[in-house]
């Protein structure tokens, strides 16, 4: 019988059922191993839904994108950490009864999916983390000016999604990150006004528990399975890897690091068919 049994067995907070989607591979030829993939902060499963179409065919294998708790279609929670969002993953496995998955994440989601692989390194086949190191280290200023400024959108009560975007033109130049914030923003079909999804108070509270990384483990956590980070050699998220270069073998010791050129935090979405082709690679892999 298919069990996953979390180490923290006494906890404050409870777990989510998560939204997902599912790409299916050729049932005749596909690999029992599947793709789990979570997003970063604001981020949502439909951001990948190019790419988990693309693995799921390149690595033949079922691909499943999942929302985070207070992301997406997924419930909202007043918990936002890494021990909860990693114990709402196990239970996805658990409930899917998901054989020795291959997890991938993007910052929160790769520590969350790092969490997991240290909490329950037998479970997990395989572990991709997308920029981001294991390491404890604060949000920058921009993640708090993001969401002031998702809430004065909120409090205007708009009705056209231009007006969401000069509005946070004042504190976002890079038109892409913009598009990718304003994902979020949805309009109510009984007046017409756009509001976010997620959560912002809870989210507001969360950032300073976004940045640890504490996992609570019964002994010394490492995870021995095949390790691949992936980083923008533009992103500032890659320092920790240039400044502590004994950082992820203490916790990864077969872990591979490898740097993407003119990419920044969002590898995947910037440089798209290299990261699908480091990736394939990678699951592909013996």
């Amino acid at each position: 019988m298919f069990k996953v049994w979390p180490i923290v067995q006494k906890r404050s907070f409870k777990t989510v059922p998560l939204a997902f989607a599912k790409y299916s591979a050729d049932e005749q030829i596909k690999s029992n191993k599947p793709l789990i993939i979570c997003h970063g902060l604001f981020g949502s499963k439909q951001n990948w839904r190019s790419l988990a179409r693309s693995l799921s065919q390149s690595c033949q294998r079922d691909v499943y994108a999942i929302d985070a708790r207070n992301h997406g279609e997924s419930p909202h929670a007043h918990e936002h950490h890494y021990e909860a969002i990693s114990h709402d993953i196990l239970e996805f496995i658990q409930h899917h009864q998901l054989h020795q998955p291959i997890l991938l994440g993007h910052s929160m989601g790769g520590k969350a999916m790092m969490y997991v692989a240290l909490q329950q390194p037998e479970l997990v086949s395989k572990l991709i983390v997308v920029d981001i190191a294991p390491v404890h280290s604060p949000l920058t200023r921009e993640y708090h000016d993001h969401i002031r400024i998702m809430r004065e959108i909120q409090s205007r009560r708009l009705t056209r999604q231009k007006e969401a975007d000069d509005i946070l033109k004042t504190v976002e130049p890079d038109v892409a990150v913009r598009q990718f914030l304003l994902t979020n923003l949805k309009k109510n079909k009984s007046d017409g006004v756009y509001q976010f999804r997620v959560p912002l108070t809870i989210l507001e509270n969360a950032l300073g528990h976004l940045g640890e990384f504490r996992p609570k483990l019964k002994k010394k956590g490492v995870y021995q399975g095949p390790t691949l980070f992936i980083t923008g050699d533009q992103s500032p998220f890659r320092k920790p890897f240039l400044r502590m270069p004994s950082l992820v073998p203490s916790y990864f010791p077969n872990a591979t690091v490898v740097t993407v050129k003119e990419a920044g935090h969002w590898v995947q979405a910037e440089k798209p068919d290299e990261f699908l082709s480091l990736t394939t690679e990678f699951i592909l892999q013996h």
